[in-house]
């Protein structure tokens, strides 16, 4: 078996060469674009060699997981961004303003006003935008975006950063460029600064439409058992 340490540090390598290529293409500079590396079903050793590889923000979609993962992280947790990316059911909202520091998947308004009301500080979110309308996706459709979105800002506990989508699974990468290229126009029209889009497959493209947050799993850590 190879040394796990050594295969993050050249998956991170690569990653960064390709995210810096991108950016070329975009004409971006690549300190406007956050890396959350997302370590659901990696150990908290994992993340650990990710640190040591210059990455502060790191995603989890499953909160339990979260807890226990990141409890073994005492020393290092203070220089870590903790995201949480996944489907927040309301039931686990105290434990969640408790647990990540950004919560990118505000899918409802009813979420929206439990975070609200029982956050323990002002908590930055994102929005999530069901921009493609797939039947098996979370997030607002967008011809409800503009009154909930004025909903949640209003809400004075919570700090909209932006919006964040998941994009549709395809072949190509270019097939979902418009996807991309829509969320970003809508991240325009609000004036957020933050928009959180593209993954393994795709992220190259959605940095050259404007991301600056890519959620990165497989690019980093290699295929989840």
């Amino acid at each position: 078996m190879g040394d796990p340490g050594r295969s993050i540090a050249a998956n991170v390598e690569n990653m960064q060469r390709r995210l810096a290529a991108a950016c070329e293409q975009g004409g971006r500079d690549i300190s406007t674009v956050k890396v959350v590396a997302v370590t659901k079903n990696f150990p908290a050793v994992a993340v650990r060699m990710a640190f040591q590889c210059g990455l502060r923000h790191f995603g989890e979609n499953k909160l339990q997981e979260a807890q226990a993962k990141y409890a073994e992280l005492g020393d290092i947790r203070s220089e870590l961004t903790l995201h949480f990316i996944g489907h927040l059911q309301t039931n686990k909202v105290k434990d969640a303003v408790r647990t990540v520091d950004i919560i990118q998947s505000v899918d409802s308004l009813r979420l929206a006003n439990l975070l609200n009301e029982n956050t323990v500080k002002k908590l930055p979110i994102l929005i999530q935008v069901n921009i493609a309308e797939e039947e098996t996706k979370y997030g607002f459709p967008v011809g409800d975006l503009d009154a909930n979105v004025k909903a949640i800002a209003a809400l004075p506990n919570l700090e909209v950063l932006g919006l964040m989508t998941i994009a549709p699974l395809a072949d190509d990468p270019e097939e979902v460029r418009p996807v991309f290229r829509k969320l970003r126009k809508l991240n325009e029209h609000f004036g957020f600064k933050e928009l959180s889009m593209g993954m393994t497959d795709d992220f190259e493209v959605a940095v050259e439409e404007g991301a600056t947050m890519i959620r990165i799993g497989r690019a980093i850590f290699g295929e989840r058992s």
